[in-house]
């Protein structure tokens, strides 16, 4: 499992993440735990649906 998230991607997504999920905790629509997705891939550097669809936005490997 290479890395295919790169850098600014894995910023828009932990900030997007912990928006829905920051949301969620308030009071928001239970759709908002969505974030945890976002919030995963992003920390981890993997997304499975660009592996599925061959995007790449990581420089390396």
């Amino acid at each position: 499992m290479g890395k295919n998230v790169g850098t600014i991607d894995k910023v828009i997504r932990i900030i997007a993440g912990l928006a829905l999920i920051g949301w969620a905790l308030t009071g928001g629509p239970l759709w908002a735990w969505i974030g945890v997705v976002p919030l995963a891939t992003g920390l981890l550097g993997w997304c499975p649906a660009y592996t599925l669809f061959g995007i790449k936005t990581c420089p390396t490997e």
